[in-house]
């Protein structure tokens, strides 16, 4: 009955986008001023297939668009597939593998006497609802940041034009309907708390009149808490709880969420650096706007680097036998190097080249996580 309620929701969902969901074929209203900031003069736009997360070809999007009218599936699917930030659900799948993997190796006996045939289904459940609360926040972002993501992310699909806001209100309904209501009936009380926690904050970071992404210190705060402390304790008391093991902090797990809160509250950070002209015009406060794109880049790298020697010194200073060594030591020294040799890489004169360095801050982070699941 579950999964009844969840497909027909989703039926419902797709139903939606193809009846009056996405935009008409009418040329978008700032797409112009989008393909003058997106491509430099005298420099020809590169020719795409169709329009993906980071590009921007005017031609690619009208595409899109024309092919989201004549009815194709497969657009519509791609434009809810932009919709969701495939980067932010990298980081939420890779982060539920590296809790779960970690949960059950500290539990021992957990993954010999588990019963996979409940465990599994539950599993995936959890991560659907993982997924739809990320949808949620990053959805609701893109309706009310509509007009500074024309300036600076006109690839997305509510700014481009692919998605209407009405198909992108179906959407984040959807997703916040559904997903506690996965939780609620799956899942220990204590986590459906965290979990419509983790909405309500990720809600008004972009909901007037509170919207906390105009304070850099509270935008930084939510992102940290939410992606940082909530989906690893989340994801780790859920498995415990689900292989019938009492919860306990072990060094492991509070390191990695203390490193990835650290972590998440940079990221809050230096995302603002590709989005510095269209912030500067709607009047939105970020370090960014304040103190430029090089000083941020500077001190989110020394902060990055910090986190490192942090996780380095952790090893060191531990007793012996609390953490694999190799991974532990050496697996955060290569990522701190990484993390060096891009920041000397970095031209903050060149959008692209910001544009590089926040996808490797993003990198790092992902490979964080298979660290997590070694050390």
């Amino acid at each position: 009955m579950k999964h009844t309620l969840a497909a027909t929701l989703v039926v419902a969902a797709v139903s939606t986008f193809h009846v009056e969901g996405f935009a008409s074929n009418m040329p978008h209203p700032k797409l112009a001023i989008s393909r003058q900031w997106s491509i430099p003069m005298n420099h020809q736009a590169p020719v795409l297939s169709m329009s993906v997360e980071g590009d921007f070809d005017p031609d690619a999007i009208s595409r899109a668009r024309e092919e989201i009218e004549s009815g194709s599936i497969k657009a519509r699917l791609r434009a809810l597939y932009k919709f969701t930030r495939p980067h932010t659900i990298r980081g939420t799948i890779l982060g539920s593998i590296a809790g779960t993997t970690r949960a059950l190796i500290d539990t021992p006996g957990a993954i010999t006497n588990a019963n996979w045939g409940v465990m599994l289904p539950r599993a995936i459940a959890g991560m659907f609802a993982l997924l739809l609360g990320n949808a949620f926040i990053v959805g609701i972002n893109q309706i009310y940041d509509k007009e500074i993501d024309e300036l600076n992310k006109p690839f997305l699909p509510v700014a481009s034009g692919e998605m209407s806001n009405r198909a992108a209100w179906v959407a984040v309904v959807a997703s916040g309907v559904l997903g506690p209501i996965v939780v609620y009936n799956l899942f220990p009380k204590l986590l459906f708390k965290l979990y419509t926690f983790g909405l309500f904050i990720g809600g008004i970071y972009s909901v007037p009149p509170i919207r906390t992404k105009k304070n850099p210190l509270l935008a930084g705060l939510t992102i940290a808490t939410v992606r940082g402390f909530l989906l690893n304790f989340g994801v780790y008391y859920a498995v415990k709880d689900a292989v019938g093991a009492s919860f306990a902090w072990s060094p492991k797990v509070s390191f990695v969420a203390r490193f990835m809160t650290a972590y998440a509250t940079v990221i809050a950070v230096t995302k603002d650096l590709p989005d510095i002209e269209g912030d500067k015009a709607n009047q939105i406060e970020t370090f960014a706007t304040q103190i430029g794109v090089k000083r941020v880049a500077q001190g989110a790298s020394l902060c990055l680097f910090a986190n490192y020697v942090h996780a380095i010194l952790t090893g060191l200073l531990s007793a012996p036998g609390t953490f694999n060594m190799v991974p532990m030591l050496g697996g955060h020294a290569v990522l701190a190097t990484m993390l060096v040799l891009r920041f000397r890489q970095l031209n903050p004169d060149s959008m692209s080249s910001v544009k590089k360095f926040y996808k490797n801050v993003w990198d790092l982070f992902y490979l964080e996580y298979g660290l997590y699941t070694l050390i």
